[in-house]
């Protein structure tokens, strides 16, 4: 069935959860129309219920997956604005003994998955006139953690990939930002709690002395993925 149309639509990759539901909250919010993207779980089945969004389950580093949400942001709610490209994975271990499948997968989502989210978007983009796309990295992609280099590596390789796209989009009228968040309260980070002295060394290289929260972060997205951020 036809969803209401809106003004805005936008697609956020693993919007299930974490900093991409709360990007979805802040989406609808301000009116928008939001596709989300994640892998099948009651998380997603939940989100959907809204009336204004769409669910696709499936995996991001998956052209189709991808594909697939382009095609229901334009045909259901009548294009697309901003491709929001949240979706990523964490990983840590020895530099020696990491089984290499491990550092492969972290690789496949965190920069595969952006790659063919901007593959997927540029065209209905395109089609719209210009728009945004925001990719969500980390302070990890800038400096280094340890036992974290599989995801130091992956997110600064997802920043430079939006760089370069940066560049190449400019003449369409499609920017391209990333949001470098640092310690954060989400799902994916609720383990860190149980190692309390990590937890507070995290909390203490925060200048604000503190963990973000997912909204906070959330709030950047949307405003990078906003009418407000053409330039």
């Amino acid at each position: 069935m036809t969803q209401t149309r809106s003004t805005r639509v936008s697609i956020v990759t693993g919007g299930a959860s974490g900093i991409g539901r709360a990007t979805v909250d802040a989406l609808l919010a301000a009116g928008e129309s939001v596709v989300v993207v994640d892998l099948p779980s009651d998380a997603l089945r939940e989100v959907e219920k809204h009336p204004r969004v769409l669910a696709v389950g499936g995996d991001v580093t998956d052209a189709a997956t991808n594909e697939l949400a382009v095609a229901l942001a334009e045909g259901e709610f009548g294009g697309l604005d901003a491709m929001i490209l949240n979706a990523g994975l964490p990983a840590s271990g020895d530099i020696l003994t990491l089984p290499i499948e491990v550092f492969d997968r972290v690789l496949d989502v965190n920069v595969r998955g952006v790659l063919l989210g901007i593959r997927a978007a540029v065209p209905a983009l395109r089609r719209r006139g210009g728009g945004r796309i925001v990719v969500t990295a980390s302070t990890s992609g800038i400096n280094a953690d340890p036992n974290m280099w599989p995801y130091n590596t992956a997110k600064a390789a997802a920043i430079n990939l939006a760089k370069g796209a940066a560049l190449e989009l400019a003449a369409d009228a499609i920017t391209v930002n990333v949001v470098c968040p640092g310690p954060t309260e989400t799902g994916m980070t609720t383990g860190i709690k149980q190692v309390p002295e990590v937890y507070e060394s995290l909390r203490r290289a925060v200048p604000l002395q503190r963990w973000g929260k997912a909204s906070e972060v959330a709030a950047v997205i949307a405003f990078f993925a906003s009418e407000a951020s053409s330039f």
